[in-house]
């Protein structure tokens, strides 16, 4: 019975993958980085180029609200690491130097030429971190979206307990996709009517699952290659934080002191540097306050179009 019922979960993921892939198409480029694809969508016209880079587990969509808004006065780039979205798995590690050295090579083959405006949400703030140390004549500006410390030494030991909850919901969910039990009981490509069949055909998947878990494993790592890059010169960075006022379940009250602590000491990375707290917003401030993330991308974009029309005229 067991059999049956396995071979059964596995039939209706195999075809509701199909199908779902039939209907739905990546919306930009996939673009050959070395014998495997990556996804990037590019709207808009005008430099410096903005280029987003999402958090763990999130792809091209997470910037929906966010990526229309900017393309009104700038050209703006979502992408999806390698096994998200709808790029292919890498074979390479998934720390932030090689998802940094993936990125260049992508918008490199692309033809999406610097200067970059670099946005990092949570796991993707460590990457552009490291995009800027490993690139850094490509870096004109950068915004952190309550991105992630590079150093979990200083947090409480609460943390370690939602580690191990997260861990044990995110492989529950990678052992049981190619059951389909995820897709069945609607763990994976929940959202909007509108955006539920995209988000189904990327999301409802055991690559991307896969990849998820092996970037946070690779977290430590990340962390180290990040601190050991150092700052980020003088380069315009403003550091977005979530409202500690609303904390999510990623928060609970116990982190939130060193969470806070954490988005201070980001403001020492750069001699041009501001902060901003986005009232009313969880840790997805992109979501929860676009407006605050496309208000920092904007000024941003102002100050590196000011110092281009400075450097011109020396």
């Amino acid at each position: 019975m067991l059999l049956v019922v396995a071979s059964a979960g596995a039939l209706y993921q195999r075809i509701e993958s199909y199908r779902d892939r039939s209907l739905n198409f990546p919306p930009g480029l996939l673009v050959d980085i070395g014998g495997y694809r990556m996804h990037v969508y590019c709207v808009g016209q005008g430099s410096p180029t903005v280029v987003l880079d999402s958090g763990i587990g999130d792809t091209w969509l997470s910037w929906r609200k966010v990526q229309p808004q900017v393309a009104e006065f700038t050209r703006v780039c979502s992408y999806d690491r390698a096994g998200m979205g709808w790029s292919d798995p890498s074979p390479k590690p998934r720390n932030s130097g090689v998802i940094a050295a993936e990125l260049h090579s992508l918008l490199h083959n692309a033809g999406i030429s610097p200067p970059f405006v670099l946005v990092g949400h949570s796991f993707g703030g460590l990457n552009v971190r490291m995009y800027a140390a490993m690139y850094p004549t490509d870096a004109a500006g950068m915004a952190l979206v309550d991105s992630t410390p590079d150093d979990m030494q200083r947090f409480p030991p609460e943390l370690k307990n939602y580690n191990d909850a997260f861990l044990r919901k995110e492989t529950l969910k990678q052992n049981t996709m190619p059951l389909g039990i995820p897709r069945l009981m609607g763990w994976c490509g929940n959202g909007t009517p509108e955006l539920r069949p995209m988000l189904r055909t990327i999301d409802c998947r055991l690559t991307p699952w896969r990849e998820h878990l092996a970037e946070y494993y690779s977290g430590d790592e990340s962390m180290a290659q990040v601190r050991a890059a150092g700052r980020l010169g003088g380069i315009p960075l403003i550091v977005l934080s979530h409202d500690p006022d609303h904390p999510s379940d990623s928060f609970a009250k116990a982190m939130e002191k060193a969470w806070d602590d954490s988005q201070e000491r980001f403001t020492h990375l750069s001699t041009d540097s501001s902060r901003v707290i986005a009232k009313g917003s969880h840790h997805n401030i992109q979501l929860d306050r676009p407006d605050v993330v496309i208000a920092a991308i904007h000024k941003i974009i102002a100050e590196c179009r000011k110092q281009s029309v400075a450097a011109m005229g020396q």
